[in-house]
């Protein structure tokens, strides 16, 4: 007989709050596919799928997840048609707008990273605004990666280092992880520890390559608008049942 899928409060009792994963990293993806089994157009995938970043950022909360990085809008998305793309513009102002109360009422810190200058002038005035208004907010940091890739956030960083070789500011000899994390543009965050991608796909897509070295990656078919804090709550159970060595052997880790 099939077991009954668990409840959200079991799931949820399930998680041991001293092992969350600081931040947790998602790809969303699947909201076309969603559109079209629902016999929609493609930007009423998008838009359903906001409730789905309410669920995530409120489960995430709820469970003491500090950061919380969703990839929303690739600097490769900008090769999509111009209606769409100029429709998830539309869509991200919006969201931003109507949603910004309830971040701050619920002392969600507000973060972007990517090309921002790329975005259209209401997209960055909006954002920008609620970056501003939510600053000092300081339960969880929801970061937006928009007109964002990893590719291109590394050839930034090294332009960055470069410069600071050339002009004399940074010795070449103290290059190191460190020094290369201070120059990305998750610069004063943890990486991810766990990295979740919906719809079945199982690729990284270009996102947050440097970060994720060691992170744990979770892949879901769920499609992105049907994602809810259940899917969250599984993801980090199976984190938490993993077995994280970092190149060592299970018998140097410390006992749980």
């Amino acid at each position: 007989m099939e077991q009954a899928p668990h409840s959200i409060d079991e799931l949820k009792a399930r998680i041991d709050t001293a092992r969350v994963p600081q931040h947790v990293a998602i790809i969303m993806d699947g909201n076309g596919r969603w559109a079209k089994q629902h016999g929609e157009h493609r930007i009423v995938g998008h838009m359903s799928g906001v409730r789905s970043v309410r669920e995530a950022l409120t489960g995430a909360s709820e469970i003491g997840v500090r950061y919380l990085t969703l990839y929303a809008f690739s600097t490769e998305n900008w090769n999509r048609p111009r209606t769409e793309v100029e429709a998830l513009m539309d869509l991200l102002v919006k969201t931003v707008v109507d949603e910004i109360d309830e971040l701050h009422k619920n002392s969600v810190r507000l973060n972007a990273i990517g090309d921002l200058d790329s975005l259209p002038e209401n997209c960055r005035r909006t954002l920008n605004d609620a970056i501003a208004r939510t600053a000092t907010n300081d339960r969880i940091t929801l970061t937006l990666a928009l007109s964002y890739s990893a590719r291109w956030e590394i050839e930034r960083m090294v332009r960055m280092v470069a410069d600071e070789v050339r002009s004399g500011k940074l010795d070449p000899a103290a290059i190191n992880e460190a020094s290369i994390a201070d120059h990305l543009c998750t610069r004063g965050m943890p990486d991810p520890e766990l990295l979740i991608r919906t719809s079945g796909e199982q690729r990284i897509s270009n996102f947050l390559l440097w970060q994720i070295a060691y992170a744990e990656l979770w892949f879901t078919p769920v499609l992105w608008p049907d994602f809810r804090k259940e899917h969250l709550y599984e993801a980090v159970l199976d984190y938490q049942n993993r077995e994280r060595r970092f190149g060592m052997i299970s018998e140097q880790l410390p006992a749980r």
